[in-house]
């Protein structure tokens, strides 16, 4: 009688084992589901009118009046694309040496009072920075630089900041995982404590620290309230960095709450051409980074 009830046993278990592997491997696809779904519902919303008056139309445009039939796209590409850059010439060098501080030179005291800062930092709302750009940021430029003071720099600089908890953390942890190995043969063969950050961590730790400069270029990219606070919106490619300027998601959060018919349609295509850039992006990271791992 024992045998069969172990065997009933095992029997069980092996099918419980099977549902749990199952259930967990839905789980793991639910992203990649909600991925698809959010993906055929914005091309499937925003290509047909791309199609109707031509890619060009959309892409090189440099009119936006809806009113007026003309969607044209260019202005806000290029200043979705200045003000990513900005925020990435900002953030990443200041992200990078906040990063090499708290794990190669800063002692355990000023690490412990550094991190919670930078915690912080990440979970303040954007309104809030957009807030503190309006009445601090932008009077500043406006007094020192001229102009409106909503502009391209405004919003560089508070992107920057925000961007800077993602660049940081991420960047540390791949320092971290760095074996402690790499660290005491350097400096055993006479390095430098710079010389071996230079030379042995940042290679080794590159393709996290890229990591953290894609997901930094992403929230750049895709932060809304706050570029609609300091941006200036003005639907013109900017002539300089005091030019105000109005983003690829500023442009939809703008004007979806009154978009009707085709208007509303080019708002979804707006989208397309947002999430066509952002994996662009991505791809291209991606791309350098497998290049410079497989390099010797």
């Amino acid at each position: 009688m024992a045998g069969p009830k172990k065997a009933g046993a095992g029997n069980r278990l092996e099918r419980n084992d099977r549902l749990i592997r199952l259930a967990l491997l839905v789980v793991a696809f639910s992203a990649v589901s909600v991925l698809l779904v959010i993906t055929v519902f914005i091309v499937g919303q925003g290509t047909p009118i791309m199609f109707r008056y031509g890619f060009k139309s959309f892409l090189a445009g440099s009119d936006w009046y809806p009113s007026e039939k003309l969607f044209g796209l260019w202005p806000m590409i290029v200043g979705s694309l200045f003000v990513t850059a900005g925020a990435l010439a900002i953030g990443v060098p200041f992200g990078l040496s906040c990063a090499i501080v708290l794990t190669e030179f800063a002692s355990k005291r000023v690490r412990g009072l550094i991190k919670p800062v930078i915690e912080l930092l990440a979970g303040i709302p954007s309104v809030v920075y957009g807030f503190m750009g309006v009445v601090i940021l932008v009077p500043f430029i406006r007094r020192t630089f001229g102009g409106p003071g909503l502009s391209v720099l405004a919003a560089s600089i508070i992107l920057g900041v925000m961007i800077l908890p993602t660049v940081i953390s991420i960047s540390v942890d791949a320092l971290q995982a760095v074996p402690p190995s790499y660290r005491e043969g350097s400096i055993a063969l006479g390095a430098t404590r710079w010389q071996t950050v230079k030379m042995v961590l940042f290679p080794a730790a590159r393709s996290g620290i890229i990591a953290s400069i894609i997901l930094g270029m992403g929230r750049a990219v895709g932060e809304t309230m706050a570029t609609i606070m300091i941006a200036g919106n003005a639907a013109e490619i900017p002539r300089s960095l005091l030019a105000p300027v109005r983003t690829l998601t500023s442009n939809v959060a703008l004007e979806m709450g009154y978009a009707t018919g085709e208007h509303r349609e080019a708002l979804f295509a707006t989208g397309v051409v947002l999430f066509v850039i952002i994996m662009v992006l991505n791809t291209i990271a991606n791309a350098t980074s497998a290049k410079r791992r497989k390099a010797p």
